[in-house]
């Protein structure tokens, strides 16, 4: 792992990790991407997503109770380990969700990984998920998918213990100059 640094991207939906993600592989970043896995696997099962998300809540839960925790952060590792093999020094992973997750990467990848947490005040996060476009949710949506992330998937673990903040209350301007002092800093 000598020269290999992965920044982990962590956060609440709306929180803007897709932004972040962006911009990152908009530098020439390859990413690997947690939500990926579970779409290919859906696919490979036959498995059609709505509209709503409520199939993938629903297969993304099961597959973490059926197959382990660990199954969709194991599916991330091998990618990643595919890259770095192929030469890749620098890597992004697009939305660790539990803190299950977490510490498997941080056993995995020991001092190779920085974990960014983007958020956002919970009022401005969900007026921003209501309006987004091909994946938007109500306010009950919103809240619930919160509760069973949190309950479920144990997703505030890794944003509390991110290395990093950006907080995405303002431009994205703002996030992306965030990121920058953060890239520099560990110098990815």
């Amino acid at each position: 792992m000598d020269n290999v640094k992965i920044l982990a991207i962590v956060g609440m939906s709306g929180s803007g990790k897709s932004v972040a993600v962006d911009y990152l592989t908009a530098k020439g970043y390859p990413k690997v991407y947690f939500g990926g896995m579970i779409y290919k696997e859906m696919e490979k099962r036959g498995i059609e997503r709505t509209e709503d998300g409520e199939s993938e809540k629903k297969f993304r839960e099961e597959i973490r109770e059926k197959e382990g925790k660990d199954w969709v952060v194991n599916q991330v590792i091998a990618e990643a380990k595919d890259l770095i093999a192929a030469g890749q020094r620098r890597i992004i992973l697009d939305g660790v969700y539990s803190w299950t997750e977490y510490k498997i990467l941080k056993k995995e990848f020991l001092k190779a990984i920085t974990f960014v947490a983007i958020v956002v005040d919970k009022k401005l996060r969900y007026e921003r998920v209501a309006k987004r476009p091909g994946r938007a949710f109500d306010s009950v949506a919103i809240r619930e998918r919160d509760r069973s992330e949190i309950e479920n998937l144990e997703k505030g673990g890794p944003i509390v213990a991110a290395d990093y903040y950006v907080l995405n209350n303002g431009s994205v301007s703002n996030v992306e100059a965030r990121l920058d002092e953060i890239l520099k800093e560990i110098q990815f």
